[in-house]
């Protein structure tokens, strides 16, 4: 994996936009490999807890570009879902909590535990991303859609909610539900590449 200090030089040094794709792909697919072909915890737990040791920018600058559709954009959206509940447990708790009352064949899919608090969510998403690395990673896919589609119908419900008294905050949560919609829909094409062998 690239330091930051190196994602930064190959950026200024004007590297070829395929040279970078390539390089994308290649540490996503090294990453997955590695990963799924051990049986060691404690690898598996440094995987979960990569953005602690590069850095949320990092893994963006190597992922976030990519195709939704593809081995690194999947990672990127796990890697990002993960971070954002890390960062605001309360929030995604309050989300799924309202969210899996209206979307509760999604909440089985999930598999969070009950009741959904704070700790729990957390505890979910390091489940979903693990299952990457040491269980059926188009049902880690399938999970973590499943994640983003009861937390998107919990903020719009509560986009509602501020109608009419905080219309930056509605406008804001409205949008976030909407972009949560659309992860979920590439994690479960994600999920179906890599079922058809075709996830690269």
């Amino acid at each position: 994996m690239f330091s930051p200090g190196a994602l930064d030089a190959q950026a200024s040094s004007g590297v070829d936009p395929a040279e970078v794709s390539a390089i994308a792909h290649e540490t996503a697919a090294v990453l997955v490999g590695r990963g799924r072909a051990t049986d060691d915890p404690e690898l598996t737990r440094r995987l979960v807890s990569l953005v602690d040791e590069l850095g949320m920018a990092t893994v963006a600058e190597l992922w976030a570009g990519r195709p939704a559709v593809s081995l690194p954009g999947a990672l990127w959206r796990l890697y990002a879902i993960h971070e954002s509940v890390r960062r605001d447990a309360v929030g995604a708790a309050a989300d799924y909590d309202l969210g899996r009352q209206l979307a509760d064949v999604q909440h089985v899919i999930a598999g969070a535990a009950e009741p959904p608090s704070p700790e729990a969510l957390r505890d979910l998403v390091d489940a979903i991303l693990t299952g990457v690395f040491d269980g059926d990673l188009a049902v880690a896919l399938e999970r973590a859609a499943a994640f983003c589609r009861i937390i998107s119908v919990g903020r719009a419900h509560r986009a509602d909610e501020r109608d009419g008294h905080d219309e930056r905050g509605a406008g804001e949560a409205t949008r976030s539900a909407a972009a949560l919609l659309d992860t979920a829909g590439d994690l479960e094409r994600a999920a179906s590449a890599w079922r058809a062998g075709n996830l690269d």
